[in-house]
This record gives C-alpha cells, sequence and structure tokens, in this order.
C-alpha cells in the first residue's frame, strides 16, 4: 500500500478590505466642507466678520482718520437724546405700519384674480411681475420723482379730476404715502408666492362649501385664508424686513438730504448720514445694532405667534 501526498488545501482569497464605515464618513464630511468652503469663507469674510467688527465699533468714537476710542455705552446714551434720530424711527415706523399690508393686500387680491382661468393669463402674470424685476433701483426711484413733482402726471391726472394740484415731493405730508404707493406698485414676489399658494388650495374645499350655501366672502375667510396663512406670514415676514430696509428711493427723491421736513429721513438714511457724511462710524455702528435688535425682536414676536393664526396642512388645532 503506498501512500501519496496529498496537496495543501488553498486558501480562498481573501475579498478586499473595504474602509470602515467610520472612514468613509469621514471622506464624505470632507467632501461636504469642501464644497461648502467657497460659501463658508464668504460668510466668515464678509459677513461674520464686518459684523463683529461692527459690534466693536459701537461701543468706540471712530471717524475712519484715526484709531476707534473706546467709549463704552455713550453712542446707545446719545440715540435718546436725538431729535433726527425719533423722527427716523417715526417715519420708519409709518412706513413699516401702512406700507407691509397694503402691499400684502394688493399682492393677495391681484394673485386671487390671476388664479382664475382667462386668456391671456401668462402675459398679465409676467406685466404684474415685471416691477419687482427692477426693484429699488436708482432709476425708477428717479422715475418716480419725475411723475410727483410740481407738473409731473401726477400732477396733471389730479388737474383732471378737480383735487388741488400740487407735488408730492415738497409736501411732507405726501412723501411717505408716496414711498408707500412705490414700494405697493412692486408688489410681484409676495404675489408669485401668493399664487403658488392658491394653487395648493383643493377644489374639493370650494365646492363643498357651495353645496353649504357659502358665498365669495365666506369661501375667503374659511377657506382661502386659512389654507393660504403658512404663505401669508412667510410674505409678512419678509416684507416686514425690507421694509425696515428702505433707502435707495428715499435717498433719490430727497436728493440725499432726507426733507422735505426730514419727512424721508428713514433709519437706514439717517444711519448713512451719520457714518458716510459725518463720519461717525461708531455711532452709525450703535444705530445699526439696534436696528438688528428691533427686527429680530419683531420677527421673534412673529414666530411666537404664528400657532394662533397660521394653519399647516395635517395639524390639528
Amino acid at each position: 500500500m503506498t501512500l501519496t501526498a496529498e496537496a495543501p488545501p488553498t486558501r480562498a482569497a481573501r475579498p478586499a478590505r473595504r474602509p470602515s464605515s467610520r472612514r468613509r464618513s469621514l471622506r464624505e464630511a470632507g467632501a461636504g466642507y469642501a464644497f461648502l468652503t467657497p460659501w463658508l469663507l464668504g460668510f466668515l469674510l464678509l459677513t461674520a466678520g464686518p459684523m463683529a467688527a461692527s459690534l466693536y465699533l459701537a461701543f468706540t468714537d471712530y471717524n475712519l482718520f484715526a484709531p476707534p476710542q473706546w467709549v463704552g455705552l455713550e453712542n446707545f446714551t446719545r440715540l435718546f437724546s436725538d431729535p433726527n434720530y425719533t423722527q427716523a424711527w417715526k417715519v420708519t415706523a409709518l412706513y413699516v405700519v401702512v406700507g407691509t399690508p397694503v402691499k400684502l393686500l394688493a399682492s393677495l387680491l391681484v394673485a386671487m384674480l390671476l388664479n382664475n382661468a382667462f386668456r391671456g393669463k401668462g402675459f398679465y402674470r409676467s406685466a404684474f411681475y415685471l416691477p419687482s424685476l427692477v426693484g429699488a433701483s436708482v432709476s425708477i426711484a428717479i422715475v418716480w420723482k419725475a411723475m410727483f413733482i410740481d407738473g409731473g402726471v401726477v400732477d396733471r391726472g389730479q388737474q383732471l379730476l378737480g383735487f388741488s394740484a400740487g407735488g408730492w415731493v415738497g409736501d411732507p405730508n405726501r412723501t411717505v404715502p408716496m414711498l408707500i404707493l412705490l414700494t405697493v406698485w412692486q408688489f410681484g414676489a409676495p404675489m408669485v408666492i401668493f399664487l403658488a399658494g392658491l394653487k395648493q388650495v383643493p377644489t374639493e374645499l370650494y365646492e363643498a362649501a357651495a353645496v353649504d350655501g357659502a358665498g365669495p366672502v365666506r369661501k375667503f375667510f374659511r377657506i382661502t385664508l386659512p389654507m393660504l396663512s403658512p404663505v401669508l406670514f412667510f410674505n409678512l415676514l419678509l416684507e416686514t424686513i425690507h421694509a425696515f430696509q428702505i433707502f435707495n428711493s428715499a435717498f433719490i427723491i430727497s436728493n440725499g438730504t432726507g426733507g422735505p421736513a426730514r419727512s424721508t429721513l428713514f433709519y437706514t438714511f439717517y444711519l448713512y448720514i451719520r457714518g458716510f457724511q459725518d463720519f461717525q462710524m461708531g455711532y452709525a455702528s450703535a444705530m445699526a445694532w439696534v436696528l438688528v435688535l428691533v427686527v429680530g425682536a419683531i420677527s421673534l414676536v412673529l414666530f411666537q405667534t404664528q400657532n394662533r393664526w397660521v394653519h399647516y396642512s395635517g395639524e390639528s388645532k
């Protein structure tokens, strides 16, 4: 009996090692941060950095030509004794409280009209949105000023209708209404958002309401407005913040003076005068941070009170 040597068993080829889940997650995170690098650099250099610098300057006396001198809370205490600062808040508050609701109402009404089916609907949507494309540009402010001066289109229209003649630009009681009309005329952006919200309202709700005998007014307050409340909240928040930032139109119409009788001395306009005409950068920085705190407080109030009137789909009230 002969013994034969058996061949040693061959080892199966080991599968290639896969990178661990931790290493893979680190690699993915690194790729994500690499793509975010341009945004992070822009945020740090163009947003966070200037904000930190302005916060420091708010506690200093700085005129751009000499090193800043620390003065503590002096810039903030000066605000309460500055009559122009008080006037700036009055003009801005009037513009925000009146202009924002009127703009939202106009955009909602036009959106409801454009939500119906009719010929040329696309053309009218584009025509109503067109003024928002130019924004608060210098050219629009110049044209608006030319319309409301003595002998302008508005003045001639007043004469034809039998109203007292006279331009709005030189009348302190008409300058803010004139600027409110300008911002209302540019209602295209909130109109488009309202129109998108109207498309999401189920038609079955209107059909059921019609069967119950509900009229147009009742449908609006019982169906349309509650279903649009999230969109209304979004538009209200954005337009309120934008209203506090009015500058270009007031600067152009008043020729950079804030007149007549300080009627166009809006908050950001006065901040610009203090910072870039009087070179009181510390005082202007304090004004800027007060504005940030006020707008932040108003935004917080809106978010805290939204549970009382904003109805989200699928949420029980």
